[in-house]
């Protein structure tokens, strides 16, 4: 196990406590007191996971996820704030954010999420192929009649999600603990969002590639007039 994690956090305490854990399961780790220096080195050398407090000097923790996600749809990023709101997850979640633990919190509970997270970006096979689409995992770029489609982080997670298991229905409580990965009353409507604007972008009217099955979530199918 070799992957990097950037931990951006200002408390010394945190950091250490945080960095041995991760350091004693075989990660290796990196550690800011601000979120400018992290991104500085970003630039230079992306790691494979982020850990941000959201209250941070000179530059908030949500400010600079949102950066990130400018340019990097696939990095997982994992919030560790005091901030322990539902409004406050939400925040972070709609801004870019893959999971959200509050403080205090539990070593062996941080780094179960960590290796969730790091496993959701381990591709099993790096191209997909369906006859209209062409998905290159290893890039994260997804073409639909041979076009890349811009899609969001949480959109490209649930396209995916959806053509590994086109083999079945997936339920709508299975896509929130997967891609959201809490249960909280935010999340619902955050996916009807989501699969609202992943349709506009497949030019699909629910029929074509994300069929709804009512009162249990969703279904891939790829008709053949999908090239109309």
């Amino acid at each position: 196990m070799n992957e990097r994690i950037y931990v951006i956090e200002d408390d010394n305490n945190i950091q250490e406590i945080v960095k041995l854990a991760l350091e004693s399961n075989g990660y290796q780790v990196n550690v800011y007191d601000n979120a400018i220096d992290a991104l500085a080195d970003m630039d230079d050398n992306v790691p494979d996971l982020a850990i941000f407090d959201i209250m941070l000097p000179q530059m908030d923790g949500i400010t600079a996820i949102k950066k990130i996600r400018e340019n990097n749809t696939h990095m997982p990023i994992l919030v560790l704030s005091a901030k322990d709101s539902e409004l406050d997850k939400i925040r972070g979640l709609d801004n870019g954010c893959d999971d959200y633990m509050t403080k205090p919190f539990g070593i062996l509970e941080l780094c179960a999420r960590v290796r969730t997270l790091l496993r959701r970006i381990q591709p099993k096979n790096k191209m997909m192929k369906t006859p209209t689409l062409s998905i290159d995992k290893s890039a994260y770029t997804i073409k639909l009649h041979n076009e890349i489609i811009d899609l969001t982080h949480k959109e490209y997670q649930l396209l995916i999600y959806l053509i590994e298991h086109k083999e079945r229905v997936v339920t709508r409580d299975e896509l929130l603990n997967t891609i959201w990965g809490y249960n909280f009353i935010g999340e619902s409507r955050a996916l009807d969002v989501h699969i609202r604007s992943l349709r506009k972008k497949l030019n699909d009217d629910g029929e074509k590639y994300i069929k709804t099955i009512r009162s249990v979530g969703y279904r891939f199918i790829e008709k053949e007039n999908n090239y109309d």
